[in-house]
Order: structure tokens, then C-alpha cells, then sequence
């Protein structure tokens, strides 16, 4: 079946079937691809800028740079 034969019937779905093909079709492409999905109940690390006082100062640089450029 083609894309132009699936398109009025995936219309007429509801919302929340809508959503279902969206995430079969995600994990469909990624095994396809062998990308890596996420695991339930594993653990990912996730960065935060809390106290990181190094990027802030290189923005603050940053910044800086960019108004001396344009003034």
C-alpha cells in the first residue's frame, strides 16, 4: 500500500490512534536505522547549569564580544 492509498484512511483516525501510529512508526524507523531507544526504568544522565559557573562566564564573554562587534 502507498503513501497517497494510507493518507484519508490515517485522517479519519482519532487523535490518540494518530499518536499510536506516530510512536509505532518512531520505533519502527529506529530499529530499522539500529538507533538506540530509551529503556523504561533505566536511568539517563541528564546535564543541568547548575553551578556551572564556566558556562555562564563564557557567555557572559560571549556576549560581551558580540556588543563590542556591533557597537
Amino acid at each position: 500500500m502507498s503513501f497517497i492509498e494510507l493518507t484519508p484512511n490515517v485522517k479519519l483516525l482519532p487523535r490518540a490512534d494518530k499518536l499510536r501510529l506516530l510512536q509505532w512508526l518512531v520505533v519502527e524507523l529506529a530499529q530499522e536505522e539500529g538507533v538506540p531507544l530509551l529503556t523504561a526504568g533505566a536511568e539517563y544522565p541528564v546535564w543541568t547549569p547548575l553551578n556551572a559557573f564556566g558556562a555562564a562566564e563564557t557567555l557572559l564573554q560571549m556576549l560581551d564580544n558580540h556588543k563590542a562587534a556591533v557597537a
